[in-house]
């Protein structure tokens, strides 16, 4: 069982989950139950799950949530694409949380590469 907490992915995941929940609550009224909804959950679903693999017995069950995690990244990005294109975020939020994200995905692949 390895220590999620210790594991620098997971706290920026945290991060980013707290950043998507701040920039969405902006977002219109009208996108409570879609695209914010979405959002939050995917945001919310990256730390989760490398949280969930780290606390598994084996790293194959680690490398499938690793696995998820990253699928949820990539789900996230596209909803800032389509976030952006809506101008529910700026060009400056747009960019920082491209980066972060990209971070994130990076982490989680070169984890899911070492198990």
């Amino acid at each position: 069982m390895n220590n999620f907490r210790e594991l620098i992915v997971w706290q920026k995941s945290v991060d980013l989950a707290v950043n998507i929940y701040e920039i969405t609550r902006k977002f219109p009224e009208s996108e409570r139950y879609n695209l914010t909804s979405q959002m939050q959950r995917c945001g919310t679903s990256i730390a989760s799950n490398i949280a969930e693999g780290a606390g598994r017995n084996s790293a194959a069950y680690f490398k499938q949530f690793l696995t998820v995690a990253l699928g949820s990244a990539y789900e996230l990005e596209t909803q800032l694409v389509i976030s952006k294109k809506l101008n529910y975020v700026n060009s400056e939020v747009y960019s920082k949380l491209v980066k972060d994200i990209t971070e994130v995905q990076r982490m989680v692949f070169g984890l899911h590469g070492t198990l």
